[in-house]
């Protein structure tokens, strides 16, 4: 019987490159053929995958190796349903498999299979027209756990003793905590992560972010073993409702839609870590939503005035159809090419923090220049009796801070969260980098003052990048209670305890009359106020600290 006649227009259109570069016995034809209403698709290299009619991938092969769990289909969402799948080539030597499904959404989602002949790598990406019904927008490559079983080891929940906090963060005999939100890196660090076997590795490439939500310092879940001891689970997560959807400085986010999310790339390698694949190719393939690069500007900004050397920092922009971000030189110059035109608002953070913001717009083609800006918005610059840690956004110099986005904070690895008693003067790390009601609460803080500052009414300051549970911070000072301030903007999904501390950063103000010092020393209690009740001791109000402050 002869091959369909799409396989074998591929297979001649190839033919002689394939002789030139490897012996034809050593590679198979590449091409696709047509089965169940999808198609089984063979790279000419060491992959044969199946894509179904509903547009998942049941299927994985790598040079003879069945890599997907078997029970199990890879799939975009929690998988397509009833889907349109065709297969067209361009210049004979890309496979394009377009999947399009209504079964998930309100309107038509389109997601992407493209194979470039030779190239161990399936890149993908999706046209999203309304938000998925599942609320979220991911891949995940179900791989088999005993094929691949080398994973990051704070998301492997294999051999666990029962889950600690819902049914997702779970304990170890040896005190050790896992989940599949632990491990992951800020959305502005992605590049390539997966898991390895004996001479097979899979590995996700996250691409482009444009399209996704919450800036450049969210997190989310990247890998799981799943703890059946089946599943190597594999993931690019687009968007999502883990404590996403928002922008530092109290600005939410709607899911992004009529957009492309991507491209991206899932990886294969004999176990080795690949290097980012080019994806310049896909630029010509007429993906629905894809830009061009003549269709997009830049922005340059020539400097910063009022920057502090010890931080980095980047350069931010978003609006309702886009997100792109940099890094800024010493200086603070910098550019961000390659922006769809529009107008968004352009941040300017410190390490984490947003210190400056103005409005940009960019048209294609153009370069929109922003000579030296001055930093307006850095509280570091006010003058202070005492300030613990400092303004930039994150709790990482404070107790426990820098295993938060690894382990729940019940982990032995922590130190004892307290409660704290902390004297001013005494090194950031042995204050706490979050309260919880339920466990470390209160935190303490002694310092003393002279007469002539005791005899001044003085402003108060905390900071917090993150809370659950509508927690926010309840002040007394030497007895006297402070206002309790309003529930802050926060998204409200799990955090402290899911690896982020990534919120909306927040700063709250008590101007402190004099009447409440007095001369030598003085003592300032923390609780977290809440009225909602909580249901266990890390479950409980809380939030995590950025910086806390008596000023002059």
């Amino acid at each position: 019987m002869s091959p369909p006649r799409f396989v074998r227009v591929a297979a001649l259109c190839l033919g002689s490159v394939i002789c030139v570069f490897m012996p034809h016995s050593a590679r198979a034809a590449f091409g696709a053929t047509p089965s169940g209403g999808g198609f089984i698709v063979n790279n000419g290299a060491n992959l044969v995958f199946t894509v179904n009619s509903s547009g998942d991938m049941p299927s994985c092969k790598y040079k003879g190796t069945e890599l997907n769990d078997q029970s199990k289909a890879s799939c975009i969402a929690s998988g397509l349903g009833a889907s349109s799948v065709t297969c067209t080539t361009n210049g004979g030597n890309v496979l394009i498999i377009k999947c399009v499904s209504t079964a998930i959404s309100s309107s038509a989602l389109t997601h992407y299979y493209i194979v470039q002949s030779g190239v161990d790598d399936i890149f993908m990406a999706d046209y999203v027209t309304s938000e998925p019904s599942v609320g979220e927008l991911r891949y995940i490559f179900r791989g088999q756990f005993n094929v691949l079983p080398n994973g990051p080891a704070d998301s492997n929940n294999n051999g666990n003793t029962g889950a600690i906090e819902s049914t997702d963060v779970f304990g170890h005999s040896n005190g050790q905590t896992t989940s599949k939100y632990y491990g992951s890196e800020r959305a502005k660090d992605l590049t390539v992560k997966g898991a390895t076997g004996s001479g097979v590795g899979v590995f996700t490439a996250f691409g482009n972010r444009e399209s996704s939500m919450g800036g450049p310092f969210v997190r989310d879940i990247e890998n799981q073993g799943d703890g059946s001891g089946s599943d190597q689970e594999i993931y690019n997560y687009m968007n999502s409702g883990h404590h996403l959807g928002l922008q530092i400085g109290g600005q939410t986010e709607n899911f992004r839609v009529n957009v492309l999310y991507g491209p991206y790339a899932f990886c294969f390698t004999t176990g080795g870590t690949p290097s980012v694949p080019s994806m310049s190719f896909i630029a010509n393939l007429g993906l629905t939503g894809y830009v061009q690069s003549s269709g997009r500007g830049q922005v340059v900004l020539n400097g910063l005035s009022g920057m502090n050397t010890a931080y980095t920092y980047y350069m931010g922009f978003n609006n309702s159809t886009a997100q792109y971000w940099t890094t800024l030189s010493s200086s603070g110059s910098g550019s961000c090419q390659g922006m769809k035109p529009g107008t968004y608002t352009m941040t300017v953070y410190k390490n984490e923090l947003a210190v400056y913001t103005n409005s940009a717009s960019v048209t294609a083609g153009g370069a929109t220049t922003f000579h030296t800006q001055t930093i307006t918005g850095d509280p570091s610059t006010v003058s202070t009796i005492w300030r613990i840690g400092d303004w930039d956004g994150t709790p990482l110099e404070f107790l426990n801070g820098g295993n938060i986005m690894n382990m729940h904070p019940s982990d032995v690895r922590n130190s004892k969260w307290g409660p704290v008693t902390f004297s001013v003067g005494s090194s950031a790390s042995s204050f706490p980098s979050c309260l919880f009601r339920g466990d470390n609460s209160p935190t303490t803080i002694n310092f003393s003052l002279t007469s002539t500052q005791a005899a001044s009414a003085h402003n108060f300051k905390i900071g917090i990048t993150d809370n659950y549970n509508n927690a926010r911070p309840s002040v007394s000072i030497n007895g006297h209670a402070l206002s309790v301030p309003g529930i802050p903007t926060q998204p409200g999904d799990r955090s402290l305890t899911t690896g982020t501390y990534r919120g909306n950063n927040d700063m709250f103000t008590w101007s402190i009359p004099s009447s409440d010092f007095v001369t030598g020393q003085n003592s300032i209690v923390i609780t977290a106020a809440s009225g909602s009740s909580d249901s266990s001791a890390w479950l409980s109000a809380s939030f995590s600290y950025d910086c806390v402050e008596l000023d002059n």
